[in-house]
């Protein structure tokens, strides 16, 4: 597969990277229902042998149980170890709900329980998961504790996810930022006004995710599925697996799917490769749930959209948003 270099580190990560979210399993505030691990562990196995160099998980996903996940599909591992990554500064207490944390001393112990859970003795890109909602001087204090992480040796290089221009500029003000994790595909298009055109001047890597909206536009969601999601689903209460919104995004899909046909590709292939157009994009995160579904998505890198296509694309995605 195609590599990039990831903002100013010595990373080259292919244009494709396996997301580790779904596979946290049920029971906890933002799930994507239940899970069984062989099935993920098999999924992250079929990823890298197609080639992907780099896995994005977090802390908080499962509740510290899909970092578990990933430390068990590698340890068998026998080729390369691919790049680590992982997220800090959401918490859970004891009834697995979700709080964030931004003190440096929350910084400091989350890192050092993901290291632990990871099984290993580095991790390679460790992310700022959420700015704190007050915008408030918490945001220094948690990005020095990870600056002084980084010197320490405990993690190669640090970024962060779901940040604004604003927010990233007072990163750097303490340290470089490497990289930024934001939401990115053609429902949720925000970013490209003046947070990828910031990366682009700053060079800061942009690592996105979503980009088939969380399973919407893999051609594999229908109107049956959607109103059948488990209540512990987080995609049950999402607007956009809802009417009015739903119909129009299942017909952008069918689009997808015409312009995939003419490659013998799939539609969620075409949704990841049109986010992948983008000159900031250095890399595209794709989840997978099982090995099949790998298969369908971790080569869309290799579909070079024409630029007629992706005006049909984005036609359609337009028509959809009214």
């Amino acid at each position: 597969m195609e590599t990039r270099k990831l903002g100013n580190s010595d990373l080259n990560i292919t244009r494709v990277g396996f997301g580790a979210w779904a596979i946290g399993g049920a029971g906890w505030e933002f799930a994507w229902g239940p899970q069984e691990d062989q099935d993920s562990i098999a999924a992250i196995h079929r990823a890298l042998e197609s080639g992907v160099n780099w896995i994005d998980t977090a802390a908080v996903y499962g509740t510290g149980h899909s970092e578990e996940v990933v430390a068990r599909a590698l340890k068998p591992w026998r080729g390369a170890r691919p790049y680590v990554f992982t997220k800090c500064a959401l918490t859970w207490d004891k009834n697995r709900k979700v709080k964030p944390d931004h003190s440096a001393a929350s910084i400091r112990r989350e890192c050092e329980d993901s290291l632990g859970r990871l099984q290993v003795e580095t991790i390679d890109l460790y992310q700022m998961h959420w700015p704190p909602s007050d915008n408030g001087p918490s945001l220094e204090e948690a990005w020095r504790a990870m600056a002084e992480l980084q010197k320490a040796g405990k993690v190669r290089w640090i970024g962060v996810s779901n940040f604004d221009a604003v927010q990233m500029e007072r990163a750097e003000k303490i340290a470089p930022v490497t990289s930024l994790q934001p939401p990115y595909s053609l429902v949720r298009r925000k970013i490209e006004e003046e947070v990828l055109p910031y990366c682009q001047k700053r060079g800061i890597g942009v690592i996105s995710y979503a980009p088939m909206a969380s399973g919407l536009l893999t051609g594999a969601m229908t109107r049956e599925r959607a109103a059948m999601l488990p209540r512990d689903d987080f995609r049950s209460r999402n607007k956009e697996f809802q009417e009015p919104r739903l119909s129009k995004n299942l017909e952008l899909v069918e689009r997808l799917r015409q312009v995939g046909a003419r490659h013998a590709r799939g539609p969620g292939e075409v949704a990841v490769a049109w986010v992948l157009r983008h000159p900031a994009i250095t890399g595209a995160i794709v989840g997978a749930r099982n090995a099949k579904q790998v298969e369908g998505v971790m080569r869309a890198a290799e579909l070079e959209l024409s630029a007629d296509e992706i005006a049909e694309i984005e036609g359609a995605a337009v028509a959809a948003s009214r």
